[in-house]
Order: C-alpha cells, then structure tokens, then sequence
C-alpha cells in the first residue's frame, strides 16, 4: 500500500504498531464473518472508507461490504491501530482486489486527505471513536479530541476533497442519555441529553455533522447504535477463566445487538437509507448487567455466582438504561436476525477457538477498571494512590511518547501526547 503502510520497528515488541501488525497466524484459521443482507449496488458507490475498520463493529462493516459485493464496491479500511483495533480483523481480506488497508488517524488531516484523494473515496463511513464510558471519566480530552476534533478534521478534508456523496456518521444511544423504565422508547426527534464525558463528545460530534450537512451541503446520515457484541470483541474473561465483574448493583439494563445484525444495519442504511436523515438501531435484547453476568456463567457450565461474579464500584454516573425506537430503520426493511442465545452462543464458541485473538490483554483491557500510560494499556498498580484514580475513571500518563501526530496539518501536535485508541 505505499505510504499508507507505517515504518514500525520490530526491535520494539512492546509498541502498538509491532502488536498489531506483527502477524502471528491466528485469523488464518478463523472464518470470514459477515451479515446476511445484500442489495443492488448503487451505481454512484464505488469506493467506501471505513475509518475505526481494524476496530470490532468496524471490521465486521468492513468485511461484509468486501465479501457481499466483490465486483461493485471497493472497501478502505482507515485505521490508527490502538489498543482497540487489531489487523487480524481483517488480514482474511488482504488478497482480495476491493480490499486495501491504511494506516491513518481522523484527527490528521494529512492522513484523512491522503486517503480521500488517492482513492477517489465516494463514500464515508465514520466509526473511528473513543468508545469506552470508563476511560473518558478521567481521559477526557482524548475522547473530546479523538470524537469531536477528528470528525470535524473528517468533514473539513470531505469538503476539501470534494469527491465524497455520502457520508454516514456512527453514533450512539448514549446520546440520548438515561430513560426511566416508564418512559417509552426515544424516537430520533428526541431531545439529546447525555450524561457522561463519552457521550457528551459523541453528541457534540453529532452537531458539527449537522451543521456541515447544513452550512456545507454534506450528504450526511446519523446512525445511533444499540451495545453490539459478537465474535471479534473483547470477552476473554470467563475463557482465560477469570472472574466476571460487575459495576453497582448490576441493576443496569442495555439492550444488545449481535454484530452481524448491525452490519446488516449499515448495509440497509446504504443501500435504502435517505441522505439527511437520523436512524436509530434497536434491539428486543435488554437484560441487566446481573443478568447478563448469570447468562455467561450458564453457558460455561459454572454455577457459583460467589467465585465467578465479583461486584466492584460503581462509575461516577452510570445510566440505568437506554431505550431507542428503531420503527424508522425497519421500514426500510431492517429486521433483528439472531437472538441473543444464538449471538452469545456463537461468540463463547468463536473465543473458545480464537481467545488470543487480542493478544497479551490478561490484566490490563480485562481488569474492571482500565489503566492508560502512554497510549497503552497497563496492569493497574496495587497501591492506594491508582485505586484512588480509577474510582473516577482510567488514569493517564501526560508524559507520552513522541507520536506520528506530529506530521498533522492543523492540528496540534508535540511531544507529550494524551493518546488512547480508536474503536467503533
């Protein structure tokens, strides 16, 4: 791929960019998991960008447009490559012709121009965020530099390029913040009230594609997002035969959608979806944290709550539940496939066969309350001092590393960089 493949040093086996380039065999193994949907192609979409697509809900959209229409669409795969992407997720694709990967952040316009230009991109699908509600607590100015700046860095370069016709921004229920079990299911007219320091950057990233696809003509769509989970996400816990943890009282409900399901989602959207428009993507599937932890622990044959569930703190803000109306999406002829028996089945039998997946992830992506130095994901310490810090969320260290920002057009860039991953 030329310049969109980085320099990394092999010498340096603890960096982020040896880990997931470096390729150890796994996914040769593993199979090509898409959706199930597939439409006419569109005869004005030729070449889609997937920004986060090395990430989990990225990469199944990503592998499913390859696979489903090999002749029409050709796929980019834009991708930083942190903590939450790995290149396994699609390396199954490399020797397909519509399939190219580049190494690139949303929040450099060098790397999102780049990308745009020298493959003519028609079409954008923006999932590259920070996702995790714990992180943002007390790394909040990634997530607001990472969600709010890197998508407006993504519609600047749109209009600068000017190629692009459509371009759908991936959000989140979260955006809507907490709904009481009394209240009904929120339509897309509803008002956005979110409650945490995530959410808030991925409401805020909602508007400057509002206000783009009004002041600019952007040819935006929304989509926000029910939990998705599936094959290619982290679940290794109960596998490498650790305990499951539980925030609060385990009271909290969500509802969950099988990955497959939400690409079909997107693949619908696409194909059928009206240019300016909002879509919600619900579930059927609600089930609280406890619930949840119990369902788990059936499937692995384990009945001792006390040693397989541990309860540890609660999040400063923790939303009891979500509810979204998903009414609008299904009429374009969107429906919910697999149900959570089968998805939590199909995903405890994917990690029963591929659990080194993510790599060397014991203690540190699994622990209740990640820890980030650095850009990377560290073994929280035992001492009073870090159990004080992630009481309100994951520390990190200011004094990062030298990083590839520093190549960035108008962005701020320098030595002691706050930096943590990119995931849809």
């Amino acid at each position: 791929m030329g310049s969109g493949k980085p320099a990394w040093d092999a010498a340096t086996p603890s960096s982020l960019e040896s880990r997931f380039f470096a390729d150890d065999g796994l996914w040769r193994d593993a199979p090509l998991l898409t959706g199930q949907s597939s439409f006419d192609p569109l005869p004005d979409v030729r070449v889609i960008m997937v920004t986060g697509g090395e990430g989990f809900i990225a990469s199944w959209l990503v592998r499913h447009l390859v696979a489903k229409y090999p002749e029409a669409y050709t796929v980019i795969s834009f991708d930083k490559l942190d903590y939450c992407s790995s290149r396994h997720n699609s390396r199954m694709l490399e020797d397909r012709p519509n399939f190219h990967f580049v190494h690139g952040d949303v929040t450099c316009q060098t790397d999102v121009v780049d990308c745009l230009k020298r493959f003519k991109i028609d079409t954008i699908f923006h999932l590259a965020a920070h996702t995790h509600v714990d992180l943002s607590f007390g790394n909040s100015y990634a997530f607001t530099k990472n969600n709010v700046l890197g998508t407006h860095v993504l519609l600047e370069s749109t209009i600068g390029v000017g190629t692009v016709t459509r371009f759908f921004h991936i959000s989140t229920d979260e955006v809507y913040g907490e709904v009481d079990t009394e209240k009904g299911d929120l339509k897309e007219h509803s008002l956005l009230d979110p409650t945490n320091p995530y959410a808030a950057t991925k409401a805020a990233a909602e508007m400057m594609v509002t206000a783009y696809a009004r002041s600019f003509k952007i040819p935006a769509v929304v989509v926000r997002m029910n939990n998705v989970y599936g094959p290619h996400q982290f679940t290794n816990l109960l596998q490498r035969k650790m305990p499951l943890f539980i925030h609060g009282d385990g009271k909290h409900t969500r509802r969950f959608l099988y990955a497959g399901d939400a690409a079909d989602a997107f693949d619908t959207i696409l194909h059928r979806g009206e240019l300016g428009q909002v879509y919600n993507v619900d579930s059927r599937d609600e089930l609280s944290n406890f619930e949840l932890a119990k369902k788990l622990l059936d499937t692995f044959g384990l009945t001792d709550t006390d040693t397989w569930i541990r309860w540890t703190r609660d999040r400063p803000f923790n939303d009891r539940r979500y509810a979204v109306d998903g009414t609008k999406l299904r009429k374009l002829g969107w429906v919910q496939r697999v149900s959570f028996e089968e998805g939590l089945a199909a995903t405890v039998n994917w990690y029963s066969k591929f659990s080194g997946w993510w790599g060397p992830v014991d203690n540190t992506l699994l622990a209740p309350f990640p820890v980030l130095k650095g850009g990377h994901v560290v073994a929280p310490e035992t001492s009073r001092k870090t159990e004080e810090h992630a009481a309100v969320g994951a520390q990190v260290d200011g004094g990062a590393t030298l990083n590839r920002e520093t190549a960035c057009n108008g962005v701020e860039a320098g030595s002691k960089k706050r930096k943590v991953g990119l995931m849809a």
